[in-house]
């Protein structure tokens, strides 16, 4: 079925030729010219030769003008969101502006999602305004609660995330506009914090604090700036390779094969899954351009620098969006969960996991539904995601550290966890392509909702231990988003923030040690 475009319909001819929808064609000309700025942007609006008002000001005409191209009027949805939320921060006050937020900008993101599935392009993958939306209202959220942590709160009651996380100045509406809506970031994001984005405006993003052996800080300066050019290089490969295979591997191997009435009756169980698993793994090449292509013009701006490893290597993965090669060898659900859509799984735990007085797995599922749109198929993913993870874990708490000891033992317990994951997540993702109800129940019907019932087994049989209540609590029992916490912890070396008043430059160093020591 034909779409039909709401933004540029100037390449046309090239939406013919490649025989792809002309909002796709826009998307992925707009992200390659979003990767010429921003080496544009690096050279000659260097932070050493330009003022922040000139980066901030160029950053945010060039990011409206690529969503006006891609989405036309509909692009005025992104100011409007952020004028709004902006309003709200300033008359609100900074004790109850981060929940006013929330409830505004998921709110907003959800009217949009309704008007244009239900109204619009009902199951069509187009590249469509609410999928910036999805990334902006992440953004608008998270500083909320950053700004209410810095400004709000006790510094005592933070945690060693929110306590770096936190920010203690209002934005300015330049700032604000600039940290949503940048060119780098405005198709595709990815998520970043609002300290490390005014970092890298200002200039601070590659100082460098270096541990000595004896727990001594030796805080230095680069002389020059850290080339991103093998990371872009390495990751536009990827993008490459990921859009060839989609290009011609995945249209060969559709997901809606799983449910074809043939099918379902002639394969065999084990020919079942096999497709079921490659099925979804041929879906996943799109994202991963995607994503991967984000980022590199993330890193081509200069933005992503994470430091040095044990090697001296420069880093560049600050705000990477996934790990395909731990992704596609994952042997447990929160290995999976842990590299794909980092971004998004840090927000979910930032505003949700580790401030949920009760069931925060619960509640975390259920925002990640709402955030992604109004599908029915999404909420029968994750809330088969919910009883999944909750089984994950019990299996792993009780069964794992018996196999660790022996080598071999632990070899034939990582390929059958390997197996059973990639089927479990298989399994579970089907909701999420097919979108609808029926051919979703179809699927599940026909396996007979073997795997949902052998989860309620699992959390019969075995004892799962109960999430605590408070924040410090969640971080010891979290089961999906614990890792993240330290690499988010781990990520703000880089961090030095001028604008956080209230914190000296030796709290800021404390900080971010104790998150190195981890």
């Amino acid at each position: 079925m034909a779409t039909s475009t709401t933004g540029s319909t100037l390449l046309q001819p090239l939406s013919n030729a490649v025989r792809l929808p002309v909002d796709q064609v826009n998307f992925v000309v707009c992200q390659l010219f979003a990767l010429l700025a921003a080496i544009w942007f690096r050279t000659y609006l260097h932070s050493s030769k330009t003022s922040p008002f000139i980066r901030h000001v160029v950053a945010t005409l060039l990011g409206l003008y690529l969503a006006l191209f891609c989405f036309g009027w509909y692009a005025l949805h992104f100011v409007i969101q952020s004028g709004i939320s902006y309003y709200i921060m300033i008359i609100i006050g900074v004790e109850n502006m981060h929940k006013y937020c929330f409830v505004f900008a998921l709110g907003y993101l959800t009217v949009c999602q309704i008007t244009r599935v239900y109204i619009f392009d009902y199951g069509q993958y187009s590249a469509d305004f609410s999928g910036p939306m999805m990334i902006i209202t992440q953004k608008i959220t998270s500083l909320a609660f950053e700004i209410h942590d810095g400004m709000f709160r006790k510094n005592e009651d933070l945690t060693p995330s929110q306590r770096c996380l936190a920010v203690r100045r209002m934005p300015s509406l330049l700032e604000y506009l600039s940290y949503n809506c940048n060119f780098m970031g405005i198709l595709a994001g990815p998520l970043c914090s609002y300290k490390d984005y005014i970092n890298f405006i200002e200039g601070r993003s590659y100082q460098l604090q270096q541990s000595e052996a004896n727990g001594k800080e030796d805080t230095k300066y680069e002389q020059t700036d850290p080339s991103p050019n093998i990371a872009v290089a390495q990751k536009l490969l990827v993008c490459g390779l990921s859009l060839l295979f989609h290009m011609t591997i995945t249209k060969t191997l559709p997901v809606e094969y799983n449910i074809d009435e043939n099918f379902r009756a002639t394969a065999s169980w084990p020919v079942r899954f096999f497709y079921l698993y490659v099925s979804l793994m041929a879906a996943r090449p799109k994202y991963y351009f995607a994503w991967t292509l984000a980022d590199a013009i993330n890193n081509a701006a200069g933005f992503g620098f994470r430091g040095y490893d044990k090697n001296g290597v420069t880093r560049w993965d600050l705000i990477s969006n996934l790990r395909i090669q731990q992704i596609e060898s994952s042997t447990s659900f929160k290995m999976f969960l842990d590299n794909w859509n980092i971004q998004t799984a840090l927000w979910l735990k930032r505003v949700c996991y580790e401030r949920a007085t009760f069931s925060p797995t619960i509640q975390t599922f259920i925002l990640s539904a709402i955030w992604h749109g109004v599908y029915p198929g999404y909420y029968l993913t994750f809330l088969t995601g919910v009883l999944m993870t909750l089984a994950a874990r019990a299996i792993r708490n009780n069964i794992r550290h018996y196999f660790v000891e022996s080598p071999t033992l632990k070899l034939c317990y990582d390929i059958v966890t390997w197996m059973t994951t990639q089927v479990a997540i298989s399994y579970t993702v089907v909701p999420f392509v097919l979108l609808s109800v029926k051919p979703s129940l179809t699927f599940y019907s026909s396996c007979y909702f073997c795997l949902h019932i052998a989860s309620i087994l699992v959390l019969l049989v075995f004892p799962l231990k109960r999430t605590q209540k408070g924040s410090k609590k969640h971080e010891s029992t979290q089961p999906v988003w614990s890792k993240k916490l330290e690499e988010e912890n781990l990520l703000q070396k880089n961090s030095y923030s001028t604008t956080n008043n209230s914190f000296s430059q030796k709290e800021e160093i404390t900080c971010r040690y104790q998150a190195l020591k981890q």
